[in-house]
């Protein structure tokens, strides 16, 4: 499985996990054998100064990612990435290693759109 966490930072897996999916700087992309990390690799976000709808999904799916983990989301990247089979999870803090802890651990599960995308209608 690989899970693709939003990075504040390049820091590999003590990144400090953002909580803005669409202006995260980095993704941090994970590959998982059962609990076991077996890969990392970080790659910047070409998107974060200025995107359209569904660019960054579109990305992250190009990158094989399974998992999107994340501190917020808007809807609208929640649909798209459900449309790519990209499952997703919003309410990260932390570093990268405890975000893929917590998912592995079943306390990081499902995604729901931040407040701001409510807001605007998203």
């Amino acid at each position: 499985m690989k899970i693709a966490v939003t990075a504040e930072n390049n820091k590999w897996l003590d990144s400090t996990v953002a909580q803005h999916f669409g202006h995260a700087p980095y993704f941090i992309l994970v590959d998982v054998e059962k609990t076991e990390i077996t890969a990392t690799v970080s790659i910047a976000n070409p998107f974060a100064e200025k995107h359209q709808p569904g660019e960054i999904p579109g990305f992250i799916k190009e990158q094989n990612v399974d998992v999107l983990l994340s501190g917020g989301m808007g809807g609208r990247a929640i649909q798209f990435f459900e449309e790519y089979g990209i499952k997703t999870a919003t309410g990260a803090s932390g570093t990268v290693r405890q975000t893929i802890e917590n998912y592995l651990g079943g306390s990081l599960t499902e995604a729901a759109p931040c407040a701001e995308s409510v807001e605007h209608g998203h």
